[in-house]
């Protein structure tokens, strides 16, 4: 096992507790994200694990041996683990590729030349390599500090909102890059994110948290296809929920469809359309059915008034 957290009672004030026996299991060799809305926990928590906060009681073991924290250590963070918060902490008048070599023995310089040119590569920045930090945007700077922390090859990577200041493009190229890297190097990557649609085809895990409350801890399939409450299924991106009554009303077996599983069929529930726009590989449509509002994904444009079905 690679990480377990046992009974984890923390609170950032005595009033209101964020953690109350917390119990998480991580196997080696995994991709998992630490997923909910702003505010849930995640950060905290991956601070938590890396050494940066205490804790009131419980247990975080890493590799079969348990943490401390900073009451037990006098250099903040845990050996064999990496973190890339929002804080870069980047070397302002060291060039990127020296950044990157940071924690890179010299005794082959050869080799760690090559090295640095890979890590660049893998995060998109080979022609960047002899620029200064200052001349890079955040999204940039955080790269630089994901190929840093690859560098010494960590037990576990943990990093926090990677993708939070990419733009779309690079965000794709990133991405996959990243998941292959850290898969063949036997590295286990722990992520906070609240995008999953951003990264589910990596994941081998998926943590839902609301409010320091283990909500949902499953494959990232099984917490697709089965969220445990409309909060889980809201962080994958629209998503029509539905209230018992509506669910009988409509005759559904279940209380949230995503908008591509409402369908345009020959038999099944009148619907009007409300608007239908265009958004690049579907048609995005509002429509009314049964006095409720919903939103469902065509090929082609829907107009005036159709019949759907839900699969």
């Amino acid at each position: 096992m690679l990480l377990e957290i046992n009974n984890l009672y923390f609170s950032h004030t005595k009033e209101k507790p964020l953690f109350q026996n917390l119990n998480l299991r991580f196997e080696e060799g995994k991709i998992i994200a630490l997923a909910g809305e702003s505010g849930c926990g995640k950060s905290t928590l991956l601070n938590l694990i890396y050494g940066l906060l205490d804790w009131e009681s419980g247990d975080i073991i890493f590799r079969g041996k348990p943490l401390l924290g900073p009451k037990g250590n006098l250099v903040p963070g845990e050996a064999d683990m990496k973190f890339v918060a929002q804080n870069f902490d980047l070397m302002p008048y060291a060039t990127v590729a020296e950044n990157v070599g940071k924690f890179i023995s010299n005794i082959n310089l050869t080799q760690k030349k090559e090295t640095v040119a890979e890590l660049l590569e893998v995060v998109g920045l080979s022609e960047y390599a002899d620029v200064l930090p200052k001349y890079l945007s955040g999204g940039q700077q955080q790269r630089v500090a994901i190929a840093r922390a690859l560098s010494v090859l960590p037990k576990l990577l943990i990093l926090d909102e990677p993708f939070s200041n990419l733009d779309f493009s690079r965000k794709i190229e990133l991405r996959e890059k990243l998941f292959r890297y850290v898969k063949q190097n036997h590295i286990s990557l722990l992520i906070s994110t609240h995008e999953l649609q951003d990264v589910i085809p990596w994941l081998d895990q998926i943590v839902i948290l609301q409010d320091g409350r283990l909500i949902q801890n499953e494959n990232p399939e099984e917490t697709y296809r089965s969220p445990y409450q409309p909060y889980v299924a809201r962080l994958f991106g629209e998503v029509n929920i539905f209230s018992d009554e509506e669910m009988a009303d409509f005759n559904l077996s279940r209380f949230c469809y995503y908008p591509h599983q409402i369908k345009i069929s020959e038999t099944g529930c009148k619907a009007e359309v409300i608007e239908s726009r265009f958004a690049g590989s579907h048609y995005w449509n509002k429509i009314r059915a049964k006095g409720k509002e919903l939103i469902m994904y065509t090929d082609e444009k829907a107009e005036h008034q159709v019949t759907i079905s839900f699969e």
